[in-house]
């Protein structure tokens, strides 16, 4: 299902933060929930012109967003100004 962001919006496909550092040590899901989420940009509306398709960026927790579920798969879609930065 094709799906376009208007205005200043993106679609993100939210990517799973890791739950255990490279050394083993294990990062309960309560210390995870300020930190930043990452997500790679799937569709953009047309006023977008900081990040482009296939970008990964990094956003907070709190970021105000909206769910989408799309052919049974999960986004969000939230304005780039909740965006923190992209990711090179």
């Amino acid at each position: 299902m094709d799906f376009t962001p208007l205005g200043d919006r993106v679609l993100l496909k939210v990517q799973e933060v890791e739950t255990q550092t490279a050394s083993g040590i294990y990062i309960p899901d309560n210390a995870s929930k300020e930190k930043p989420t990452q997500a790679q940009v799937v569709a953009i509306g047309n006023d977008v012109k900081l990040v482009n398709v296939g970008d990964k960026v990094v956003y907070t927790k709190f970021a105000r967003s909206a769910s989408v579920t799309l052919d049974g798969n999960e986004y969000l879609v939230m304005e780039t100004a909740e965006i923190l930065g992209v990711m090179k």
